[in-house]
């Protein structure tokens, strides 16, 4: 059973992200990295398997951080509604599973190296707006042959445990490339072709054979801002 403090720091963790306006600014505050504070409030594992919480040193840097007095993160607090109605914190609600941000030629590797892939090795993590496997990861698309739908510097959610049905948007690599390529899947009558969105791309459609490894389907896009 989790002891009383870690839920009370959990509790007053969400606190400081709603006084801060969000976790980026709440990390940026505190010196500390947005991606942890996600991986807290997601009770992410650690490698001994027991949930991340907030360790005492985090604690202090976020009590001073937001002009708390020493103390503060082990307290229970109220806050108040907009109507003024006053309850007693929880935690938010729980997100999506955190997807490591990843680089293409890693895409293209997935099917690889997917069960030994340390999250710690993403060049960030990200939570999955939508329904999505263990396995999902996330790209930042590059280039503008998948416009006017998806442009250069969005992020796709990629999932390896959807079915690949034609029409779908596919994350695939093809044996003599190195790195994984992000096209329209297109079956007709027993044959897979790639299709580029972008009218005015060269060879928009490519048909491909068994030697293609499909890595994953695109369940969600997205664009920081």
């Amino acid at each position: 059973m989790k002891r009383r403090h870690e839920t009370v720091r959990l509790s007053n963790l969400e606190i400081l992200v709603a006084e801060a306006g969000s976790a980026a600014a709440l990390a940026r505050l505190a010196h500390t990295s947005e991606s942890y504070l996600s991986q807290i409030r997601n009770q992410l594992t650690t490698a001994k398997g027991t949930p991340r919480g907030v360790g005492d040193d985090l604690a202090a840097k976020l009590e001073r951080a937001m002009g708390k007095p020493n103390g503060w993160m082990d307290e229970s607090h109220q806050v108040a509604t907009e109507d003024q109605a006053v309850y007693n914190a929880e935690p938010g609600p729980e997100l999506r599973s955190l997807r490591p941000l990843i680089s293409w030629v890693q895409a293209g590797e997935w099917t690889e190296i997917a069960s030994d892939f340390a999250l710690g090795d993403a060049e960030d993590l990200l939570p999955c707006p939508v329904r999505c496997s263990a396995d999902t990861f996330v790209l930042r698309v590059r280039g503008e042959s998948m416009e006017p739908k998806f442009h250069d510097g969005e992020l796709i959610f990629v999932d390896p445990q959807v079915a690949p049905v034609s029409g779908r948007y596919v994350v695939v690599r093809l044996e003599d490339s190195q790195e994984a390529t992000f096209k329209q899947l297109i079956i007709e009558e027993g044959h897979q072709y790639l299709k580029a969105l972008n009218p005015d791309w060269p060879n928009r459609i490519l048909e491909v054979n068994s030697n293609a490894t499909i890595c994953g389907v695109v369940v969600f896009k997205g664009e920081v801002v």
